[in-house]
């Protein structure tokens, strides 16, 4: 099978003039979806099967060649609006960050921070609105389709959500370009700066959707949201941003239940998606049963100082 698929990447690279001549080895690198290989100087990436029914690639596309020119990711060499194949430059030296590495790394939740804070600020604009509530109705409908079940009680908690729809509706922030779907492993971390890649689900979005999802994915403690809140700030925090990151936390983990429910549907061996989506529904559950998150609902609701 590995072999297969390398023979696969290297049939792909052979109509790509930056990679036609490349006859070196072929590095696999991770991927929960797609298959990445390192090949010399350049990153090539082949989307998974099945991802065409909810990723827009010439979205993805212009998103990643914004974010190179904001400065926040590499450059991109190659990109078919069509296909999906994209070839981007190989960053050296950078550890692929991972929960443990976030915790190991010193000040790395502060340089995710400060390249949250260069995209968020930066003159980009991606072609995609990432509205949470419409991907949920999205994915329901794609599962509508899938001999697959939801786990108990997700209707009930969406319909819970609603006072979250109301609450960030009444004061919603401006629109930031926002990578939306940060796991710690599109994180390149040098130890000077913090690379991101993969831009798949990127859009417009509120900028605390970023922090909040990278808070869960990396499993953050509460210094590790304030250190990376400090650096995005650039000092004082106010208790509104923090409570809109908090909020964010239980929205993403509703919204990706449902993404690895489409993964377990598609078959992805890449990971026991059952779990991975029976774990982050009991997450978001238990976030927004806790009795702190209605208080950060009423200060969203109160808007800033």
């Amino acid at each position: 099978m590995e072999e297969d698929e390398t023979a696969q990447a290297r049939k792909i690279m052979s109509d790509i003039p930056q990679l036609a001549g490349f006859r070196g080895s072929l590095e696999r690198m991770g991927g929960l979806t797609n298959k990445v290989y390192r090949a010399g100087e350049y990153c090539l990436r082949i989307p998974g099967e099945g991802t065409e029914e909810y990723i827009d690639r010439a979205n993805e596309a212009v998103a990643a060649r914004e974010a190179a020119a904001a400065g926040v990711s590499p450059e991109v060499i190659h990109a078919d609006p069509n296909t999906g194949i994209m070839v981007t430059q190989f960053i050296d030296d950078a550890v692929t960050m991972t929960p443990e590495e976030f915790k190991r790394r010193d000040k790395s939740p502060d340089r995710a921070g400060r390249a949250f804070s260069l995209l968020h600020k930066s003159s980009a604009v991606f072609p995609f609105r990432f509205e949470l509530f419409a991907m949920i109705d999205e994915y329901l409908g794609i599962l509508s389709t899938k001999d697959v079940e939801l786990p108990d009680g997700y209707h009930d908690v969406v319909a819970e959500a609603e006072s979250v729809r109301e609450a960030l509706s009444k004061n919603e922030l401006p629109l930031a370009p926002c990578h939306c779907d940060p796991l710690c492993e599109n994180f390149l971390d040098t130890g000077e700066r913090i690379w991101i890649v993969d831009w798949e689900y990127s859009g417009m979005n509120d900028p605390m959707w970023d922090l909040g999802d990278l808070s869960v994915e990396g499993s953050f403690d509460a210094d590790q949201d304030e250190e990376m809140l400090a650096a995005y700030f650039s000092g004082e925090v106010q208790d509104y941003d923090r409570s809109r990151m908090v909020i964010y936390k239980a929205m993403c983990d509703l919204l990706w239940t449902l993404w690895g429910l489409i993964q377990l549907a598609n078959n992805n061996p890449a990971e026991d998606f059952r779990a991975y989506a029976d774990g982050r529904f009991a997450r978001a559950k238990a976030l927004m049963s806790d009795p702190s998150f209605e208080s950060h609902l009423a200060t969203i609701r109160k808007g800033r100082d």
